[in-house]
């Protein structure tokens, strides 16, 4: 069952920034994600480096997940 409102893993609010992140790096059809906190753990970064690239894409306005 597809869960759009809460982290996978800590049950933490998403927004649509944690939903099209975890779409971008992870799995494009996902139905379930985690948070920016738990998606950098996942990856073994900074949540810095997790905004930097959501910032990246927005800025770059060729990804449509991050319009």
């Amino acid at each position: 069952m597809s869960n759009f409102e809460t982290c996978k893993k800590c049950g933490a609010k998403l927004c649509t920034d944690d939903i099209a992140i975890y779409k971008k790096m992870v799995m494009r059809t996902a139905d379930e994600f985690l948070c920016i906190d738990c998606l950098a753990e996942y990856f073994g970064v900074s949540r810095k480096a997790i905004e930097d690239k959501i910032r990246y894409f927005r800025e770059s306005g060729v990804c449509t997940l991050f319009r």
